[in-house]
C-alpha cells in the first residue's frame, strides 16, 4: 500500500500564550500544498522504515507512532515503511507530521484494525501538535496547542516555497519567544480571542484580495526569525522584487512562500533564489460547501 504525505504551509499563525502544561496556545490557519512525502507499507514480522533521508530510523515520528498504534491496539503484526522523503526536513512544511498521520491512517487499514479518525487524532495528539491537521485538511483553523481543528473551503493559489540552507527546531523559535517575554496577545483586528468571526479574512482569500490579507496576516515566528537569520528577511524582499503578491514564513520556520498569479511567474523568480531549496506548488482547494468563516 502507498499514500502520499502532504506538506502544509501557515496562512497566519498567532502565537496566544503559553499553558500551565509547557504548551503554546496558537490560532493559525494552514493549508496542504502539492508537495508530498511517499510511504510505502509493506506486511512484515515486526516494524521497520527505511529511508534515505537523514534521520534516525528508530525515533523518528513515523516509528514512534507505528509503536504506538501496535502497543494500544495490542496486534502481534508488524509492517516494512519505505519513506521517501520529499519535503526538507525541519522546515516547518509539517512533513514529519504529516508522515506520522500516514502511518496511523494507513497502519489502521493495513493492520485492519478498525479505529475511528477521532482515535487516530487522539493518537496523533500524543506525538505532535501539527499531526492533528493532516486528519482534517485540505485546509482548517487550528487552534488550542493544535488538537482544535475546524476544516474551511479554501481556494487553490500558486506558491513558490523556499528554504535557506539550515533547519530550524520547533523548540528553538517557541523558546526564543519565551525569552523575550513579549508572547503576543492582540487586542484589535480580525484574530481575538473576544472576535473569533473569520468572515472578512475568508472573503479576502476569495477574492485574493492580498492587499488586505497582507495586513491582516502574521507569522509571530518571523520576526524572532529574521532577527536570528536576516536572509530569511532577505528572501522576503527578494521574492516580492519577482513579482509575489504576498510573502509569508510557514511554521516555526525557516521556509519562506510567496503567493504568485501565474506559475510561470513563480518558476521565474526560482532562478532568482539560487542556491536555495525551492519548489513550485499549488494549495490543495476543496469544493465550497457551508462556511464555518461564517459560523
Amino acid at each position: 500500500m502507498t499514500l502520499t504525505a502532504p506538506a502544509k504551509i501557515n496562512w497566519f499563525l498567532k502565537v496566544i500564550g503559553k499553558r500551565d502544561d509547557g504548551y503554546h496556545e496558537i490560532r493559525s490557519l494552514m493549508q496542504c500544498v502539492s508537495l508530498s512525502d511517499k510511504l510505502i507499507f509493506e506486511h512484515s514480522e515486526r516494524i521497520t522504515v527505511i529511508t534515505d533521508a537523514p534521520i534516525p530510523l528508530q525515533g523518528n515520528l513515523v516509528c514512534r507512532a507505528a509503536r504506538m498504534l501496535q502497543e494500544i491496539s495490542g496486534t502481534s503484526q508488524g509492517v516494512k515503511i519505505t519513506l521517501k522523503k520529499e519535503i526538507p526536513l525541519a522546515a516547518g512544511l509539517g512533513g514529519g507530521s504529516s508522515d506520522a498521520a500516514v502511518t496511523l491512517m494507513g497502519l489502521n487499514r493495513l493492520w485492519k484494525l478498525n479505529l475511528s479518525v477521532d482515535d487516530l487524532v487522539g493518537l496523533g495528539t500524543r506525538l505532535g501538535s501539527d499531526i492533528p491537521f493532516f486528519f482534517s485538511g485540505p485546509a482548517a483553523i487550528v487552534e488550542g496547542k493544535g488538537e482544535i481543528v475546524r476544516p474551511v473551503p479554501m481556494r487553490s493559489y500558486i506558491l513558490l516555497l523556499v528554504k535557506p540552507r539550515f533547519e530550524v527546531s520547533t523548540a528553538w523559535a517557541y523558546r526564543e519567544i519565551d525569552e523575550t517575554n513579549e508572547i503576543p496577545m492582540r487586542n484589535g483586528g480580525l484574530l481575538t480571542k473576544e472576535d473569533n468571526s473569520f468572515t472578512l479574512l475568508y472573503h479576502a482569500f476569495e477574492k485574493g484580495d492580498f492587499s488586505s490579507l497582507s495586513s491582516l496576516l502574521r507569522n509571530d515566528f518571523e520576526p524572532y526569525m529574521i532577527r536570528r537569520f536576516p536572509v530569511v528577511g532577505e528572501i522576503k524582499k527578494n521574492l516580492l522584487r519577482s513579482g509575489a503578491l504576498f510573502t509569508s514564513m510557514s511554521g516555526s520556520g525557516p521556509t519562506i512562500f510567496g503567493v504568485f498569479e501565474e506559475f510561470r511567474d513563480a518558476e521565474k523568480a526560482s532562478e532568482r533564489m539560487i542556491p536555495y531549496w525551492c519548489r513550485t506548488v499549488h494549495t490543495v482547494a476543496e469544493k465550497k460547501s457551508e462556511s464555518t468563516f461564517d459560523s
